[in-house]
């Protein structure tokens, strides 16, 4: 008989340390993490005795639960247990952004003090040229095997973790300064995976499918807490893949996936193919890290026939604060939702509650906001108030029945000529056109107006829209004094761990172009 998520086996007041032994003992042979590429299965049995084996490892090598152990891994089930390894033997498990670049990942573990570093070959000559960046000699230690066997005469695990002990360092990736280490404790993991289970009433037949990277707080809370969670399963291949996706998913019997827009996007425009063929068991999709534009998610319900709901989350919440009901709830096309597992509210510039319908800053409360940013108290107070909200730096506003809409962010608002211009809102323009598989509105700076409007966009294969096309689409939705003065063709936009578009770094780019076709003698 299957058992509502929700009821969550009493989760509240437990570790995960506690929801494994809890889940190994109640359910042993119960499936857990499925590798797509050769079909092993692991089952909650096996994953206490892996996990377990692992933290003795650690332990009896010296390292003490207070620690923080860095992890540079790829997805797949074995990250996964290395990963739940270090929160059931109580370290701070520190998460490697392998996409950062050198510098950031060298920053990531000076600051965060990391006293090992969890890797494998394919990553670990990025590890080795961060640590020369920075002149550190960090131990790394290769991810194999031997270390899920115990050993004989091996001491116990690291520690039995408290509920407020850190658990996860995962750093934000800022696009402005440094990244901001953001401290998770065994609570906040599990508030961010119970938030998911109740938000999509999983259960414990569901199987997820995780193609978003554990180094990034959506793929690592949403496809493997929530799913420890309620007591489902979840299926992890290698990485996100247009041509594999829908195969994987019908051969695995997956009952829901969690991507970005872009991924979205990516199978919109893909080519039909003769494995594409929907499985039955198909809950949903769910779509988070970033807004997803409305034509983009009615034409792939339209496509697939699989219902998306769009979420919203942040690193600081441990993942999801927002997510549409499941049909036949109702949804909301164009919003993220309403409140699940904690409190939002939308409030002034003095964090006071607004108005229903009215526009302000969206904020958080609850079991799953962060602990602190490590080693940054201004930052920790500017974000989070006295009464314990989160300012997530979201602009937005909430209708009668608690939906939210997202209308842009603080930092990336457009002032033109002293007229507030959202990006999102020329996003969704072009995001009208079927050939639009990104767009992004970003400011540049104008001598006329402050700041003007510009865009840049990725085309379909084959299309032959032009500039000047793309600007007529948006004038007809947006008028002529929001429309972008130009829209840039390109092959890729930059994008963060997430998937999500960086908008600052496309206006940085233009704007270094516009200064240069300006001042040629620039260098």
């Amino acid at each position: 008989m299957n058992v509502p998520a929700i009821d969550l086996l009493s989760i509240e007041g437990r570790t995960v340390k506690d929801i494994i032994d809890l889940r190994a003992q109640e359910a042993p042979d119960a499936p857990f993490l499925i590798d797509p590429n050769n079909g092993d299965t692991f089952s909650y049995g096996e994953l206490a005795k892996k996990v377990r084996a692992f933290a003795r490892h650690l332990a009896a090598e010296g390292y003490r639960p207070e620690d923080a152990i860095a992890f540079a891994l790829t997805n797949g089930p074995q990250s996964a247990l290395a990963i739940l390894g270090l929160f059931y033997g109580g370290w701070c498990a520190t998460s490697i952004n392998l996409v950062a670049g050198r510098d950031v990942i060298g920053y990531v573990l000076e600051h965060s003090e990391a006293k090992l570093i969890i890797a494998q070959e394919a990553t670990a000559a990025t590890v080795a040229d961060a640590q020369a960046a920075v002149g550190l000699a960090v131990p790394v230690k290769m991810l194999t095997s031997t270390l899920f066997e115990l050993e004989g005469g091996a001491p116990e695990t690291g520690g039995a973790p408290n509920l407020q002990d850190d658990a996860l360092l995962m750093y934000t990736s800022g696009t402005t300064g440094r990244p901001k280490g953001v401290v998770l404790t065994q609570a906040n993991l599990l508030a961010g995976g119970s938030a998911t289970a109740l938000a999509h009433n999983l259960q414990n037949d569901d199987r997820a499918m995780c193609v978003l990277p554990l180094y990034h707080i959506n793929g690592l809370i949403v496809t493997v807490m929530a799913p420890l969670s309620s007591g489902g399963s979840v299926v992890m291949p290698e990485k996100f893949s247009v041509s594999t996706f829908w195969p994987i998913i019908r051969h695995n019997n997956c009952s829901w996936f969690s991507v970005v827009p872009t991924q979205i996007s990516y199978l919109l425009h893909a080519e039909p193919a003769e494995d594409d063929e929907i499985s039955d068991k198909l809950r949903f999709g769910r779509s988070a890290s970033a807004p997803l534009a409305p034509e983009v998610q009615r034409a792939f319900e339209k496509r697939f026939g699989v219902p998306i709901i769009e979420t919203m989350g942040l690193t600081e919440t441990a993942a999801q604060i927002l997510s549409n009901p499941l049909p036949p709830a109702q949804r909301k096309i164009g919003s993220p939702g309403i409140a699940f597992g904690n409190e939002v509210i939308i409030a002034d510039t003095a964090q006071r509650e607004v108005e229903r319908g009215e526009e302000g800053e969206v904020l958080v409360r609850g079991p799953n906001v962060m602990k602190h940013y490590l080693k940054n108290e201004i930052a920790t107070r500017e974000s989070i108030t006295l009464e314990g909200w989160l300012r997530t730096g979201d602009l937005g506003r909430m209708d009668p029945q608690g939906y939210v809409f997202i209308t842009g962010r603080l930092k990336e608002l457009i002032i033109k000529g002293g007229e507030n211009i959202a990006p999102r809102e020329i996003d969704e323009a072009l995001y009208t056109h079927p050939d639009i598989i990104e767009a992004a509105a970003f400011a540049c700076p104008c001598s006329n107006y402050g700041q003007r409007v510009e865009a840049a966009v990725k085309l379909a294969a084959g299309s032959l829209l032009c500039e000047q096309e793309l600007i007529a689409v948006c004038k007809d939705r947006v008028g002529a004094f929001k429309s972008p003065d130009r829209i840039h063709i390109l092959d890729d936009l930059p994008k963060g761990p997430s998937g999500k578009i960086q908008r600052k770094k496309l206006s940085d780019m233009f704007d270094a172009l516009h200064q240069r076709e300006i001042y040629p003698q620039a260098k």
